[in-house]
C-alpha cells in the first residue's frame, strides 16, 4: 500500500468524508486537491474514518467487497476490488422503510453475502479457504451511495469514502454452501413492479467466493484479518439501479429467496 499522504491530510480528508456522509451533501472527488492520491492513500483515509465511527460508538458487522466485476477493474485499471467496512448502524431490516433524506445518489445492488464461522488471514486466501470457513450464505441488497459531485468519482476516492457504502439489508433462505452452487446462481432485481437488472452470481469474478478470498489478502495488506462471525457482501451481481422515494425493490434470488424494501423521504 503505497502512502503519499501525511498523517494532517489523512485526517483533513478523513473529517471531509465523514461530514458529507453524516449530513448527506456532495463533495468533490478527493483527487480533485490531491492528483498523486492512491489507493493506498484512500485506505488510510478509509482506516481513520472507521476509527473514528468505532469511538463514536458504532459496531463494525463485517466488511464488504466492491469492483468485483472484471469489466469494472479493466476500466478503472486496478486488478483487485476495493473493500469497505460495514457497521451495525448501516443495517436495516428486511420489508422495511429506508429514508432517502440522509443519502445523497442512492442506487441499489444485488449481492450474495456470507457469514464466516472461522477466522480468515491473508495472504494466499483462496475460494476453498472461504467455503471451509463460511456458515451460511444468504441474499443481500446493498444500497450505495457515492458523495461525490455530479457523480464523478475515481478509486482512490471511492475507497476512501468507504466504497460508497450506506446501507444494506439481507434476507431471503439461508443456505449452507455445500447445498448451492454458487456459481450459477440467477439474480433478478425488479423496481416498482418492473424488471431493472438481471445476472447471474459468476459476474462476481466467476464465483463469489473468489471475492471473499481477494477480500481477505487486501486485508491482509492492512494489517487485518477477517473474524468469525463477520457478514460479508461479495459485491454487486447486478448493475446499481437509482432509487428515489417512493420506489419498491424487490431482489429475486435463485435457490436464496429475495429481499424486498422501499424508499421514502
Amino acid at each position: 500500500m503505497n502512502l503519499t499522504l501525511g498523517r494532517e491530510d489523512i485526517v483533513r480528508l478523513c473529517e471531509r468524508i465523514e461530514g458529507a456522509q453524516t449530513r448527506a451533501r456532495a463533495i468533490p472527488k478527493l483527487t480533485d486537491e490531491y492528483p498523486g492520491m492512491t489507493i493506498g492513500d484512500g485506505y488510510a483515509v478509509q482506516m481513520a474514518l472507521r476509527q473514528r465511527f468505532l469511538a463514536a460508538g458504532h459496531t463494525q458487522v463485517g466488511w464488504k467487497a466492491g469492483l468485483t466485476s472484471k469489466a469494472k477493474m479493466v476500466q478503472m485499471g486496478v486488478n483487485v476490488p476495493s473493500i469497505g467496512f460495514l457497521t451495525d448502524r448501516m443495517a436495516r431490516p428486511e420489508n422495511s422503510a429506508i429514508s432517502t433524506a440522509d443519502l445523497v445518489h442512492p442506487r441499489v445492488e444485488c449481492e450474495v453475502a456470507f457469514v464466516m464461522k472461522k477466522a480468515l488471514q491473508g495472504p494466499g486466501c483462496t475460494r476453498q479457504d472461504v467455503l471451509d470457513a463460511t456458515d451460511y450464505v444468504l441474499p443481500a441488497v446493498e444500497i450505495i451511495d457515492s458523495r461525490f459531485s455530479g457523480f464523478k468519482f475515481d478509486l482512490p476516492s471511492v475507497v476512501a469514502d468507504n466504497g460508497s457504502s450506506a446501507r444494506f439489508v439481507g434476507g431471503g433462505r439461508a443456505r449452507y454452501v455445500t447445498d448451492i452452487n454458487l456459481e450459477t446462481l440467477g439474480v433478478v432485481m425488479e423496481k416498482n413492479g418492473e424488471l431493472v437488472a438481471m445476472a447471474a452470481s459468476a459476474a462476481v469474478l466467476g464465483h463469489p467466493a473468489d471475492a471473499i478470498a481477494m477480500l481477505v489478502n487486501i486485508l491482509a495488506e492492512l494489517g487485518e484479518g477477517l473474524p468469525a462471525g463477520s457478514f460479508v457482501m461479495s459485491g454487486g451481481i447486478t448493475e446499481a439501479i437509482a432509487v428515489k422515494p417512493g420506489d419498491n425493490v424487490i431482489a429475486r434470488f435463485q435457490e436464496l429467496g429475495s429481499v424486498s424494501m422501499r424508499f421514502v423521504e
